[in-house]
């Protein structure tokens, strides 16, 4: 796919008792930068983030906050150019071995060619459960939003709004789901040039380093856990409709509309449907992976 496609969008109820408020807005405060030394900004008054990347270092940062269950939302204009090589992160994830993370991966690729939108769920340390994109829209050109909606039964990612994958809760066939384990938010910018742009083939060109991505409106309509206790906010509450049997907002009639288009037009790999990689059979969850 060489080219952009220049198509249009069919454009468990939580049991927490103390009620918090949205977290949006200031980057000062929701978020520390971790490493990478200058190269990642935090400017125009809290409202905007950039990470670089260069021969000496990449750059990152994560949230102050864990949360448990929630959706969280983050605009992201990314490297422009030949960002081939260069991958930029955006997750939830624990810690320790036996972590829980769900990623966004954003793979750089030649000028001209498309960015692979690579997503992952990991659930007690394993992972192996990608799903790969191309977007319907130049990432580079203008901030879009990327949206993780985390709820017991179910993970949504989202683009601009669009589903574009559906995680079940598939405990009752024996597999792992994040559920018990907060997380925080995460993102880097770094060099993957041994496995990002065609498997390796297509090097990180530094004469056009720093590379840099950007961000702005983040929002997080979530649960927030601190020293064992758990605040809810009531815009997360609202997302679900009255038990885990109603349809949640993102996936009523358009919502699944919209996600069948996705998975049609711009799905390039899907670990449940790769043969060579399953033999012997697929995960028990794919049975459940199509909505």
């Amino acid at each position: 796919m060489g080219q952009f496609l220049n198509l249009t969008v069919l454009v468990t109820v939580l049991v927490l008792t103390t009620v918090g408020t949205a977290y949006s807005g200031s980057f000062n405060e929701e978020f520390d930068l971790t490493w990478g030394e200058h190269r990642g900004k935090i400017f125009s008054g809290g409202k905007m983030l950039s990470l670089s990347l260069d021969r000496v270092s990449g750059s990152g940062f994560k949230s102050k906050k864990e949360y448990l269950f929630g959706r969280i939302d983050m605009q992201l204009k990314l490297v422009a150019g030949n960002s081939a090589g260069t991958v930029t992160a955006y997750y939830l994830s624990s810690e320790g071995p036996t972590h829980d993370e769900i990623d966004f991966e954003f793979l750089g690729n030649e000028t001209g060619k498309p960015y692979v939108l690579h997503t992952n769920v990991f659930a007690q340390g394993k992972g192996n459960r990608e799903q790969q994109f191309y977007l319907w829209f130049d990432p580079t050109k203008n901030f879009h939003t990327y949206s993780l909606v985390w709820r017991p039964q179910h993970i949504i990612f989202m683009v601009d709004n669009v589903p574009i994958r559906v995680f079940n809760n598939a405990e009752q066939l024996g597999v792992p789901f994040p559920k018990k384990q907060p997380m925080r938010i995460y993102s880097s910018l770094w060099n993957a040039d041994d496995w990002a742009t065609r498997g390796g083939l297509v090097k990180t060109d530094w004469s056009k380093a720093p590379f840099t991505a950007y961000y702005r409106g983040f929002n997080a309509a979530a649960c927030t856990v601190s020293s064992g206790s758990s605040f809810c906010d009531p815009k997360f509450r609202s997302t679900f409709a009255d038990g885990e049997s109603q349809v949640p907002n993102e996936l009523n009639a358009y919502g699944r509309r919209r996600l069948r288009w996705v998975q049609k037009y711009f799905m390039i790999y899907d670990y449940c449907s790769d043969l060579k990689r399953f033999p012997q059979g697929f995960p028990p969850e794919c049975r459940r992976s199509r909505v």
